[in-house]
């Protein structure tokens, strides 16, 4: 155990460098000049070089970048060339949205995936089956932005039961704040949970025709343990790795549905950095969204040899 979490550390290690080199490349070969865009348009050649010159941009790549590797060595994100501040301070004050958002929206998605993914493979071929794989397909087809616009017409507007955007007002409790957070995380999860949910009855489907299946039947078993206990069990890895995926992706995923609802969480912090080119916001942001990634599948590795000791790496 202990050599496959060092050997995934050490990947995890190398994974991340290579992506600080992309994101770093990435985000100095787009147009536009930060320098220029904080003078506007009435600044003179001379004051876009001297304001280049403060803020590092006149050096070569070469040493932006290790100037850039040193920083992130020492925990050091880089200070936002908009916000003046630390990358780092920005990313942490809007991360509660965020986290919460993508929180809600994968419990709402297994929440609604499991138990359907479950009843369709046990009832394969069923009336049931049928409608609601047809649905999975229709629902992974909806964009989660005009999804969220229709809850939010519906539900806010017309019903009145929820705020149409927003995240409360500075002295808003957190029950308040997470009350903003139901349109958008219910949006976010309806769509997540078409995937997991195909996934949940084609991996169930799997085995629930095994002979230790059968075998547990005719001991006796009741059908509710021999499912869940003997058949869910065994059919976990391919789900973990969806929910463990389908997590990940709500984490970016999230900019789009934080614009609709108008949360202040990374989604919006990232809009508003790459229209002016807010290099550190930028790259920062990357980083720590490829950060995650890298650490949800290392849990899932992980979690793979506590669902199924025969796995091994």
């Amino acid at each position: 155990m202990a050599r496959v979490i060092l050997r995934r550390l050490v990947e995890m290690v190398a994974v991340m460098a290579l992506v600080v080199t992309i994101v770093f490349v990435i985000v100095r070969v787009a147009p536009g000049d930060p320098a220029a865009m904080m003078l506007g348009p009435d600044a003179t050649p001379q004051d876009v070089v001297d304001l280049r010159a403060r803020l590092g941009l006149d050096s070569s790549l070469f040493v932006q970048y290790g100037r850039y590797v040193a920083g992130l060595l020492q925990g050091d994100l880089g200070q936002s060339i908009f916000l003046a501040r630390p990358v780092g301070q920005a990313l942490w004050e809007r991360a509660e949205p965020t986290f919460f958002l993508t929180l809600f929206s994968i419990l709402v998605a297994c929440g609604i995936a499991l138990p359907v993914g479950i009843l369709s493979a046990y009832w394969r071929g069923s009336v049931f089956d049928q409608v609601t794989t047809t649905t999975a397909v229709f629902v992974a087809s909806i964009p989660s932005f005009w999804l969220g616009l229709v809850l939010m017409q519906v539900f806010a507007v017309k019903l009145g039961w929820f705020d149409p955007s927003g995240y409360g007002g500075p002295g808003a409790s957190l029950a308040e704040r997470l009350h903003h957070l139901v349109l958008p995380a219910v949006a976010l999860g309806i769509v997540s949970s078409a995937l997991i949910a195909r996934f949940t009855r084609a991996s169930m489907l799997d085995v629930l025709g095994d002979d230790y299946v059968r075998t547990a039947r005719a001991k006796g078993m009741g059908e509710a343990r021999v499912v869940l206990k003997h058949a869910l069990k065994n059919a976990l890895i391919p789900i973990l790795t969806v929910i463990g995926l389908t997590a990940a992706l709500l984490i970016s995923g999230a900019i789009v549905t934080e614009t609709v609802y108008g949360l202040p969480g990374v989604g919006s912090l990232v809009v508003s950095a790459v229209l002016r080119r807010d290099y550190p916001v930028i790259q920062g942001t990357l980083l720590i969204v490829a950060g995650l990634y890298v650490l949800i599948n290392f849990v899932i590795d992980m979690l793979y040899l506590v669902v199924d000791p025969r796995v091994r790496y």
